[in-house]
């Protein structure tokens, strides 16, 4: 029997000749933050951190539209003020998903309500009886839940609310009354919803129904009837994600970079615009360019919040390069990490540029998508019929060979 020749050595190893070589160094206290990033975190998760700005600079440097995904109780732990508002303000943000929860919360302190640190152990019996709403270790007194909900009932009964709308559309009116609010109280710290309507920021909610806001439209709608007539079209709503990635992948750079904060639906409803591109509507599209990813979850357990970037490949959502070289899954809780990158990326003067302002090329948008889709109109219109006949496996035989691909 011949023996199987065994790779030399020098062969094996000049796969990984060009490696890049951990070079750490004594930490000063004089080193800038990309500095410290460079030499100090070389390793595990360390390096994932590391990894992660080095996208984040690179999505800056080659001016893609940057789409970030916020779940969980983001605005409560005040990340919007310490990082998302200034990221917005510095152009580096042009597209933001995130939950009905987020925008409702951010809403508590313009209105002059504190959120404080409290002991998560202290007792929740205890808290509910003192009506103290607890997000884990945060807190805030019941009255601040009830002055929004009168807060955005007022709002949403405005003229301009009574209509049919996307959540972009509704967010940027929103913001609109949120700044006019703000401005006649002398808020010096401005809201998510209003900076993002400031630099014309769209702001998508996939599931607004989850969420306080909507729990507000539920009540204006018992109670005013026909009267009330706000309506959200989710139809127009998804579309309008896609139509806006397709727009981005066609002008100015051509660059996309989806930055995700958590998982939830604010990723899947952001990622799933490229799947709608290629998959439903077949205009051809590539996926993400860069995807950088903060979260807790095990990359292991099925979950949409946890799917990489590779796996996100198999769906059309992100791009060949984006598996090999441009993405990075960061293993930890986004409000330990996030802070010190936006500080790290801020350190780098280059790292600005001017608003995209997405949210005025919205109807610009949706006519260039409706443009290409009206050209596949024909080819379309026959993937509209399916019969019994047509499901596999239709034999054993076919069954078999399913059997045998699984395996």
């Amino acid at each position: 029997m011949a023996k199987t020749p065994t790779p030399k050595k020098s062969s094996l190893r000049a796969a990984y000749a060009n490696a890049r070589k951990a070079d750490p160094r004594p930490i000063t206290g004089k080193e800038k933050p990309a500095e410290l990033l460079a030499h100090a975190f070389s390793a595990y998760v360390g390096r994932q951190e590391r990894t992660a700005f080095e996208l984040m600079q690179q999505s800056v440097q080659q001016d893609a539209s940057i789409f970030l995904t916020l779940s969980g109780a983001m605005t409560p732990a005040g990340l919007h003020q310490s990082c998302l508002i200034p990221l917005v303000e510095k152009g580096i943000i042009s597209a933001i998903t995130t939950t009905g929860a987020n925008l409702y919360h951010d809403a508590h302190r313009i209105i002059g309500h504190g959120i404080r640190e409290v002991n998560p152990n202290a007792g929740d019996l205890q808290y509910r009886l003192a009506r103290i709403i607890r997000i884990y270790d945060l807190g805030f007194w019941e009255e601040a839940l009830l002055d929004t909900d009168r807060l955005f009932s007022a709002i949403l009964r405005q003229p301009e609310f009574q209509k049919k709308m996307t959540t972009p559309e509704f967010h940027y009116l929103l913001g609109k009354a949120i700044h006019g609010i703000e401005k006649q109280l002398g808020v010096k710290q401005p809201s998510l919803l209003s900076t993002c309507y400031k630099h014309g920021v769209p702001i998508w909610v996939g599931a607004v129904q989850d969420g306080s806001i909507f729990l507000n439209v539920v009540k204006l709608k018992r109670l005013l009837g026909d009267a009330f007539k706000f309506e959200l079209d989710i139809n127009d709503d998804v579309y309008s994600m896609a139509a806006m990635q397709h727009y981005c992948r066609h002008n100015g750079s051509g660059k996309l970079a989806i930055w995700i904060l958590g998982g939830g639906v604010p990723k899947n409803y952001t990622l799933q615009g490229e799947p709608l591109l290629d998959q439903i509507l077949n205009v051809p599209t590539s996926g993400f360019d860069i995807d950088v990813q903060f979260c807790v979850d095990p990359v292991d357990n099925g979950a949409l919040s946890s799917c990489p970037a590779g796996e996100g490949h198999t769906w059309g959502k992100v791009s060949v390069e984006a598996v090999e070289t441009g993405s990075m899954y960061v293993h930890c809780d986004v409000t330990a990490v996030f802070p010190w990158l936006t500080h790290a990326l801020f350190s780098e003067p280059k790292n600005k540029r001017k608003p995209m302002r997405l949210m005025d090329k919205m109807g610009d948008a949706v006519k260039f998508l409706d443009a290409d889709v009206k050209k596949r109109s024909k080819s379309l219109m026959k993937t509209l019929d399916w019969s019994v006949e047509e499901a596999e496996p239709s034999s054993k035989k076919d069954a078999k060979a399913h059997d045998t691909f699984v395996r």
